[in-house]
């Protein structure tokens, strides 16, 4: 007889495994220009849970087989809101960041909807989730006052950073993967690589801030010299993860 075929259990974690890079780098580079606080470990908590409570949310109103993230949706939205009501008892400015981003996540809805969560606008909305929340991370360290914690010219640099350096990332990973076919995607990656070392300079030369320059030199040499669609999307993945790790380094030799 032949044995029954067993079950896959429903996934509690999402498949897009680049966006843990995105989650991580505006918060490294928060704490790089804007301070320390014990205050960021439920933070931290809080905020990447959100994504795999986020997604398991938009399978379950949007998914043809919404049970499938019943799981993920029952682990991880009671971790993202322990957290963050622990975070928002000591920061209840806060709540005004979440309307913010319960608007952005609205429009992340709307996309998953049209199925269209793929699409460039949609990862879009991604990267203006993760740059604001460096100057986010630096009001949570600095907890009086954080106002002036998250407009210091540190803080706006280090979003700036984390917004093209997301930016370019996803350029580069569509032009390997679900674009590969398309040569205007590598050739935007590869412009936009240059560009961002340009502005980089830019900022050095107005600043004094150099080691920014050396990452988005090493991110521009990705995008022009290891752009190879034979690729796995575990290798390319690795490949990106060091790159925003060299920006969240450079940062915390910058800040």
């Amino acid at each position: 007889m032949t044995a029954p075929a067993t079950r896959r259990k429903a996934p509690v974690v999402p498949p897009q495994h680049g966006a843990w890079g995105f989650l991580g780098l505006p918060l490294l580079l928060g704490a790089a220009a804007g301070g320390w606080s014990a205050w960021l470990i439920p933070f931290a908590v809080a905020w990447v849970s959100a994504h795999p409570a986020g997604w398991a949310v938009t399978g379950l109103l949007t998914a043809r087989r919404p049970s499938r993230f019943c799981r993920a949706a029952l682990l991880w939205t009671p971790v993202c809101a322990t957290a963050g009501a622990v975070v928002l008892s000591a920061r209840p400015w806060l709540i005004w960041v979440l309307l913010g981003y319960l608007t952005l996540f609205g429009v992340n809805l709307g996309f998953a909807r049209a199925r269209r969560e793929r699409s460039m606008a949609n990862d879009l909305v991604l990267i203006a989730e993760c740059a604001p929340l460096v100057p986010v991370v630096a009001g949570v360290s600095a907890g009086s006052q954080p106002w002036a914690a998250m407009t210091a010219a540190p803080v706006l640099a280090a979003a700036a950073l984390t917004a093209v350096a997301l930016i370019g990332s996803t350029l580069h990973v569509k032009s390997l993967i679900r674009e590969r076919a398309n040569p205007a995607y590598t050739a935007a990656a590869r412009a936009f690589s240059l560009a961002a070392v340009v502005a980089t300079l830019a900022l050095a030369m107005a600043a004094g801030w150099w080691w920014p320059v050396a990452a988005f030199v090493l991110l521009a040499a990705r995008a022009a010299w290891w752009h190879d669609p034979s690729w796995r999307p575990s290798r390319i993945g690795m490949v990106e993860l060091a790159g925003l790790v060299s920006v969240a380094t450079a940062g915390f030799l910058t800040f």
